[in-house]
């Protein structure tokens, strides 16, 4: 078997320490002993270890363990990742049991059996593997947060909908309030989440985005949660989850709305407690995360249905955000086309004019049921495909608004009142079916509810 980790031992007694290193020589990569506790610090600076011996008690201070709780606060305030065993006598338990809470990952007993030792070794070299994939994990989520947040700095659109966006955002972003995002795929919700975590107070630590409609149930609480190894067919090694990595940072679940019961109350119960508890283990592990979901599904509607938990909604909704569609941003077409057209003729190293006044007029006449995301597909296709130094109509393929019908008979040109009459007109032809008609008008069943609350219907 190859040896791994490089250990420290600290013990002011040479025969503990002589011990140490006949027992764990044949097993570990490395091992140091340190018999004055004075060379500790400078010892930890010039070099990392992955498992720590520290025995609690030394000659100044024999009986109450203070000396040891003193070091090992120093030892984790120079590595606050140390993974430090306590080497205590059969009188010091309820020392040891203090010493866990203030930082310690376990305690071994003197005299102590070897394999039992080892065991605890052994437990000790994986936590510190584990510890270091979560560093590295979010050190590599940093990185692509801060390349993330560099191409989307700001939003484009300057409407009075997205006007209300903006300032919800900058009213909640510098706090830990959990916000629910809402809007119809391809509106920007993932976007609106970065904003929030880029203008708080975790903006330095990871955003982790997970999109719950890609994990399948059978694996959702070893991804969410984490998993130790050997607890399934496939678990070859111990595995931080989501929350975990995410801990001190932003955790983003993406589509929450598709969540089945079951799954929902998983995700209750860890936003509870505050701790998550990997599969195949039951030592729960504390998290701090500031939570942001987003859906296009009505959860509202949902609850009533009995589809969705009233008491998780309560948990993930202090805040709402509701992202509206491209068709209800007046005015943002354009930017929004201009934005994307600059972006793509530098991809593609094309040297085109711009967009002829009636390839603008056909944008501002779509339909965009991808909204802002199909516009984008649209305008990077047209720049593909075209072949003149301007983009045609003819360039963009995309959907136009359907016309109507028939003639709508109006006794008055009051706005509110023709509104009222329209949304009363397509409501009585869907037969009061609220997402057939939202389609129909265009709006999301959010809106389409405002409308009618606000004309009493």
């Amino acid at each position: 078997m190859d040896k791994v980790g490089k250990i420290l031992a600290i013990d002011d007694n040479e025969d503990i320490l002589f011990s140490l290193r006949l027992l764990l020589k044949p097993h570990v990569e490395k091992i140091v002993t340190l018999n004055q506790v004075s060379l500790i610090a400078e010892t930890l600076k010039n070099e990392e270890f992955d498992v720590i011996f520290l025995d609690m008690n030394f000659t100044k201070d024999a009986i109450s363990g203070q000396e040891g709780f003193f070091w090992l606060n120093k030892i984790l305030e120079i590595d606050p990742e140390a993974v430090v065993l306590f080497i205590t006598a059969y009188g010091d338990i309820e020392k040891s049991v203090r010493a866990i809470k203030e930082g310690a990952s376990d305690f071994i007993l003197k005299p102590w059996q070897n394999e039992k030792l080892l065991a605890t070794l052994n437990s000790a070299l994986k936590l510190r593997k584990s510890k270091k994939e979560i560093d590295q994990l979010k050190s590599r989520a940093r990185e692509i947060n801060n390349m993330m947040n560099r191409t989307f700095k700001e939003f484009i659109g300057n409407s009075t909908e997205m006007q209300k966006v903006y300032t919800s955002i900058s009213k909640v972003a510098a706090t830990d309030a959990s916000v629910l995002i809402l809007g119809e795929n391809g509106t920007g919700k993932e976007l609106v989440a970065r904003a929030l975590h880029s203008n708080s107070n975790r903006a330095e630590e990871a955003f982790i985005s997970v999109d719950l409609t890609s994990i399948s149930e059978s694996l959702f609480e070893s991804e969410l949660f984490g998993h130790t190894k050997g607890s399934f067919t496939d678990a070859k090694a111990d595995r931080p989850g989501r929350f975990e990595i995410a801990s001190g940072g932003t955790l983003f679940l993406d589509e929450i709305g598709n969540l089945p019961l079951a799954l929902q109350a998983k995700i209750l119960t860890v936003l509870e407690r505050r701790e998550v508890i990997r599969v195949g283990s039951n030592k729960p592990i504390p998290i701090d995360i500031r939570l942001i979901c987003a859906t296009n599904m009505p959860l509202h509607q949902m609850i009533e249905d009995g589809k969705f938990r009233q008491d998780l909604l309560y948990r993930i909704n202090t805040v709402e955000i509701d992202l509206p569609p491209l068709r209800e941003r007046y005015g943002d077409v354009p930017l929004l086309a201009e934005h994307f057209f600059q972006i793509y003729i530098k991809k593609y190293k094309k040297p085109l004019r711009g967009f002829t006044k009636e390839s603008l007029k056909r944008l501002e006449d779509g339909d965009w049921p991808g909204n802002v995301r199909e516009l984008q597909h649209v305008i990077e296709r047209a720049i593909i495909m075209t072949e003149s130094e301007w983009i045609n109509p003819s360039d963009l393929q995309m959907r136009i608004l359907n016309k109507p019908s028939e003639e709508l008979e109006l006794d008055n040109y009051d706005l509110d009142k023709v509104e009222k009459t329209i949304i009363i007109k397509v409501m009585k032809m869907h037969q009061g079916n609220i997402s057939k008609a939202a389609v129909e008008l265009g709006l999301t069943r959010t809106s389409l509810y405002r409308r009618m609350e606000k004309y009493g219907l």
